[in-house]
């Protein structure tokens, strides 16, 4: 997926700034703060951080734009791959 538009928008705060990716992936995924603890996979692939809930909401907010084309691009790509 292009997430060029995504990264444009990043920049972090006072806290070392989570990757859009990561934040993108959580969000596509049912309870993500609980998975990034439960889930093995998933807190290898979120690189052992742990976003809460506030650090995923406004990322939602702040780039909603660019998330309701990559929410595209993923239906294309499932769809492309059954």
């Amino acid at each position: 997926m292009d997430l060029r538009a995504l990264e444009s928008r990043y920049g972090g705060g006072g806290k070392p700034p989570c990757h859009p990716a990561l934040l993108l992936c959580l969000l596509f995924y049912r309870k993500p703060k609980q998975a990034t603890y439960d889930s093995v996979a998933f807190r290898y692939s979120a690189a052992n951080q742990h976003p809460d809930h506030d650090t995923i909401a406004h990322f939602r907010r702040r780039c909603l734009k660019e998330l309701k084309s990559l929410f595209a691009q993923s239906l294309v790509l499932a769809r492309q791959m059954g």
